[in-house]
């Protein structure tokens, strides 16, 4: 029973990031924004609070539609994306709250976006756990260690200023875009490889095949 369902796991495993691979454009599109957006926040630091509410408003909410679009491609195909969905989920309520109340304190952002970087943090950590090495695993864990750690040091000094909390915003993000691209060049390579393969099968005539 048990040799039953470890076969079964790893199939559903290689159909999970055969799906991941094939859609490598949407972490890469995630990490391109991230990068536009925290090279922003960090070169033009806001001198005001609702600029910087603003800008990790689009950010949380891009972020939170790509991760969402990829749980909803897993879906179609009878795969379970649970995390990556949360992580959407989290990323876009985040969005929303500080959309809602741009006139919030300095101090609610910043336990706001705290909250949001440890959470969706955690989540990139656990679907990257699900993956293969091959597949750029510790770079999507990376990305979420990264997030976990800036929004640790968001809730020990919740004294920062604006213009801090502007750099802090701004590097995250940065660093996350950095492993997202990473990850999505991975993802392309085993995309790839996987395209190659298939047409060296496909090429193959009947009798190769059964040779083979």
């Amino acid at each position: 029973m048990a040799t039953a369902f470890s076969a079964s796991e790893r199939v559903h495993r290689r159909a999970r990031e055969a799906l991941l691979a094939s859609n490598w454009w949407a972490a890469a599109i995630r990490g391109v924004i991230a990068i536009l957006l925290g090279a922003f926040a960090i070169l033009a630091p806001a001198e005001t609070l609702l600029a910087l509410v603003m800008i990790f408003a689009a950010y949380s909410f891009v972020d939170g539609v790509f991760a969402i679009v990829l749980a909803v491609r897993g879906a179609r195909k009878h795969e379970r994306w649970g995390w990556l969905a949360f992580n959407g989920l989290v990323s876009i309520a985040a969005a929303v709250l500080a959309i809602l109340f741009p006139a919030a304190t300095i101090f609610s952002f910043a336990i706001l976006f705290a909250a949001w970087a440890i959470v969706s943090g955690s989540a990139s950590v656990a679907a990257g756990v699900g993956l293969g090495k091959s597949h750029g695993r510790w770079w999507l864990i990376a990305g979420g260690v990264i997030a976990i750690l800036f929004g640790v040091w968001a809730v020990v000094d919740l004294g920062l200023g604006m213009l801090v909390l502007s750099y802090l915003v701004g590097f995250q993000a940065l660093l996350a875009g950095f492993t997202l691209l990473a990850l999505a060049y991975h993802l392309r390579e085993r995309k790839v490889e996987a395209t190659d393969h298939s047409a060296n099968v496909g090429a193959k005539t009947p009798r190769e095949a059964h040779h083979g």
